[in-house]
């Protein structure tokens, strides 16, 4: 679905992360509806390396792309030498979606290279190409921070969250020295959907909820979990907040989610309803750090609406239903 009228013809857009999952969306969703854009994917792609919490230092994967045509290059954000060498591309549009996403990380130093300083460099490289910069920021900047959630209103519990954070103050630097460039920050909430599963232990309550119950085995959450609470939100979504900031009214951070908030039992019983099954919930104790846990999390998304002209169109059970497919295809091809 094509959301933007402004013609992508002739354009040339760079998607970093572009083998993960919300980048590899936005690659495929620029190649069908977009076919004279000239795409560049950019990622690192997976390897063997791990962080200390034993999770994948990467998740850019390759069958992400299958069916891609545009240009993959190998590369880490973090290299200086290569994001000045991307300035030969002239691009007319940079989607930022390389980022160490995963929250239970603990490397501090790694965190912020890698989420802060490397944006800057491409922010430098935004100004010198004249290109509209979309990036991902996160509902993580909240933290315990009361819902809705709204802009300014932060309070990060870890370390992910802060990098997102000083990413955002930075964004905000550029907007003020650089006034006639479009710089927009999407802070993602809950997102799920197609191209998600090789996050591993990161991906989704949906998927690995989903996963678990065509295995025949008793969906498993946390005590409570109806009362702990998120806004979810479907990756088409997502992928329309990121082609309407293309031609966004004002240059800012917009927080994207339903602005619904639905609890991790809710999608339990809809995956059991949809999928047809009799098993029970199984339910066991949080091992996460309750000072760090978001028990609440619910986007405000009228300066979205307004500025950005973003309306959400899949409800949690609408979302749950246009995914099933997916996931039925990860479970026989990759799972069973």
């Amino acid at each position: 679905m094509r959301y933007i009228d402004e013609s992508l013809e002739n354009r040339s857009v760079l998607i970093t992360g572009g083998a993960g999952f919300i980048g590899s969306n936005l690659a495929f969703h620029l190649q069908e509806n977009y076919p004279k854009t000239k795409v560049v994917v950019l990622d690192r792609f997976r390897d063997e390396k791990r962080f200390s919490n034993g999770n994948l230092v990467s998740f850019g994967h390759f069958k992400n792309l299958i069916g891609f045509k545009g240009e993959v290059i190998e590369g880490d954000i973090n290299d200086k030498d290569l994001i000045k060498k991307l300035s030969d591309y002239n691009f007319d549009i940079i989607f930022h979606e390389a980022a160490i996403s995963d929250t239970t990380v603990k490397d501090q130093s790694l965190m912020i290279k890698t989420n802060v300083n490397a944006f800057k460099d491409l922010l430098d490289l935004a100004v010198a190409s004249h290109a509209k910069m979309i990036y991902a920021s996160s509902g993580a900047t909240y933290g315990s921070a009361p819902a809705p959630q709204r802009v300014g209103r932060e309070n990060p519990g870890n370390v992910y969250g802060f990098s997102k954070l000083m990413m955002d103050n930075i964004a905000y630097e550029y907007m003020k020295k650089y006034p006639h460039l479009t710089i927009v920050g999407l802070r993602y909430f809950n997102v799920y959907g197609s191209r998600e599963y090789f996050k591993d232990k990161t991906a989704s309550m949906v998927l690995q909820l989903g996963l678990q119950i065509l295995s025949g085995k008793r969906p498993r959450l946390f005590y409570n979990s109806d009362k702990i609470l998120r806004d979810f939100i479907y990756i088409e979504d997502v992928i329309q907040a990121n082609m309407k900031a293309i031609e966004a009214k004002k240059s800012g951070v917009y927080n994207v989610g339903t602005g619904v908030a639905r609890s991790f039992e809710d999608i339990a019983k809809i995956l059991l309803k949809e999928l047809g099954s009799d098993l029970e919930i199984e339910y066991f104790e949080n091992p996460y750090d309750k000072k760090a846990y978001q028990n609440f999390t619910q986007a405000d998304i009228e300066d979205t609406k307004k500025y950005l002209g973003y309306e959400p169109k899949f409800s949690l059970e609408e979302g749950i239903k246009a995914y099933l497919p997916e996931i039925k295809r990860i479970y026989e091809e990759e799972v069973k």
